[in-house]
């Protein structure tokens, strides 16, 4: 019997069904303060995550993921389930919203100034994105940054943060009183989990904000964290680098970049200590 769950995303809504109670119970762990959704609004992303047929039920247990009728990925282990929907949001949002210059991105913002962090993965920018949030920041991506093509501010995208390996035990730490979804293990990413995001995120998540700068973090271990300003010759190559459209968007995306690099600053930004990178960073917007 399939579950439908509905899910408000900053510009974007979801739906969600599904027969895999692991699923639904994870969605109302980590989106219980989203708000509910109209049963006749619009739908961005209608996703199914189903269990395989009679057979792969008692069988190494498989699940697949549909857009529409469309299965982009191939099964995974029914106890990927729940990360697979995440990743498939992910997905949905990287090849369908070329309203926006798409970033592979960790995305804060505080008094009206956002940070927008490009970063390949490994460098620490989800880790850091969730020690910043539960450190005075808004919450707009830990995965996505969204720039309109339009009016050039960053939109939200405000979802759960997926953690892996150390940086789970790491979170859990650093933020008291943490919650996390359940663990998936022997992903392509390692071990999984997803931390809820801040409820003052959540309710906020249609406020769009101005873009500050660019900083590309890197996690170095026992570094002090350090901000150095980059040349935008290098941080434009970084960002088409980090880009899930620039080869669709072509000269929308080179204007767009042009543009805002005439305007922010771009640093890279060492860390090793999440007090001392939260300092940094608002001694850099109080400037």
């Amino acid at each position: 019997m399939f579950t439908k769950l509905n899910l408000p995303i900053g510009p974007f809504s979801f739906t969600i069904n599904t027969d895999h109670q692991r699923v639904i119970d994870n969605v109302r762990t980590m989106y219980c303060d989203y708000p509910s959704v109209n049963k006749h609004d619009f739908v961005d992303f209608d996703i199914t995550i189903t269990t395989r047929s009679k057979l792969r039920r008692f069988i190494k247990p498989q699940v697949d993921f549909f857009l529409d009728e469309f299965a982009p990925f191939k099964p995974l282990p029914k106890d990927n389930a729940f990360a697979m929907l995440e990743w498939g949001m992910n997905w949905c949002v990287a090849t369908k919203a070329h309203q926006f210059l798409l970033l592979h991105a960790g995305t804060i913002e505080k008094n009206g100034h956002v940070i927008v962090m490009p970063a390949a993965p490994g460098s620490g920018k989800s880790t850091l994105t969730a020690a910043l949030v539960y450190n005075g920041w808004r919450l707009f991506s830990d995965e996505l940054g969204l720039i309109s093509l339009l009016n050039e501010l960053v939109y939200p995208c405000t979802r759960p943060i997926n953690l892996k390996n150390n940086s789970i035990d790491v979170i859990k730490n650093y933020v008291e009183g943490s919650v996390f979804s359940t663990i998936a293990k022997d992903t392509h990413k390692g071990t999984v989990s997803l931390l809820k995001p801040p409820k003052d995120s959540v309710d906020r998540m249609s406020e769009p904000a101005k873009l500050h700068s660019f900083v590309f973090p890197k996690y170095v271990a026992n570094s002090k964290a350090t901000l150095r300003p980059i040349d935008k010759l290098a941080a434009f190559q970084i960002i088409i680098d980090q880009s899930f459209n620039y080869h669709i968007l072509g000269v929308e995306a080179f204007e767009l970049i042009s543009r805002l690099l005439n305007k922010v600053q771009c640093y890279e930004f060492e860390y090793s200590d999440f007090d001392e990178a939260n300092h940094v960073f608002s001694e850099l917007v109080d400037l």
